[in-house]
């Protein structure tokens, strides 16, 4: 059997940068072994998959999200770029697009040349610094650590944010979802990377979920309900988000970079 794939870059306005995510619309479900044995493949930091709905009453269709290791329940690149796939690529004919996913009902809406994520808000609990943090970080002590979903080092300034070198293997044994540093930008309002050696990701280039923690947090300490964040990996890219109650809006762009057929 063929199916059609997509390949995106996501929270950026040129291709080469932001975070690439593959995209496979289906008619049905493939059993879940092939659907993971695909974003192994691919080797993408996720590869997401969806079907229509036959009840469109909540949501229009059902919407995944695979690592090459493992299924994950938010993915926030993976979602601009199918929603950016189906506002300009494939015909869909509204302005918002629902999506059924295990973090509940998440909602798409085409802004001009961006689109707009409604993700649940999860915010950080402060803990103490882990032992050995530092020296993970290659010698940079973080000044606090929250935990939410994912973990979160605070750092002094974005220089050592950048400055990370981080231990993949101590990261990887950490509870929780891998590790989100992070400062106050120089040229943007917030500025982080995210690791998830865990997930069969060492760094991923933008991650839409981490923002989820990201933004309450600075919100708090900037004082402003609207953000411009940079993730500062190698490839780096730009989301615009806003805190609204218990929901994060992140918003940016998806451009196509591939397309094809893939034979299973």
């Amino acid at each position: 059997m063929t199916y059609p794939i997509y390949q995106l870059d996501a929270f950026t306005d040129r291709v080469f940068t932001g975070n690439p995510a593959a995209v496979m619309p289906l008619d049905t479900w493939l059993p879940d072994e092939t659907l993971q044995a695909i974003a192994m493949e691919n080797n993408l930091s996720e590869t997401a998959f969806y079907v229509p709905l036959a009840d469109t009453r909540n949501a229009d269709f059902h919407l995944r999200w695979f690592t090459p290791e493992i299924e994950v329940d938010l993915c926030g690149h993976a979602t601009l770029a199918s929603a950016a796939l189906l506002f300009d690529h494939l015909d869909y004919d509204r302005d918002v697009v629902r999506f059924q996913t295990l973090s509940g009902v998440l909602t798409a809406t085409a802004q001009g040349n961006r689109v707009e994520l409604d993700f649940p808000s999860r915010p950080g609990t402060a803990t103490r610094v882990p032992d050995g943090l530092a020296a993970a970080l290659g010698g940079i002590e973080p000044v606090g650590f929250l935990r939410a979903h994912k973990n979160m080092a605070i750092l002094m300034n974005e220089e050592e944010v950048r400055a990370v070198v981080p231990d993949l293997n101590f990261i990887a044994g950490m509870e929780e979802d891998g590790l989100i540093v992070t400062a106050k930008g120089d040229e943007c309002d917030v500025a982080s990377r995210y690791f998830a050696p865990h997930a069969g990701i060492p760094e991923d280039p933008v991650t839409g979920s981490a923002h989820c923690t990201i933004v309450p947090y600075w919100v708090e300490r900037l004082g402003k309900m609207q953000l411009h964040c940079r993730q500062v990996s190698a490839r780096g890219g730009s989301l615009y988000c806003e805190a609204a109650g218990d929901r994060i809006r992140i918003a940016g762009r998806a451009l196509l970079y591939m397309k094809g057929e893939i034979y299973v």
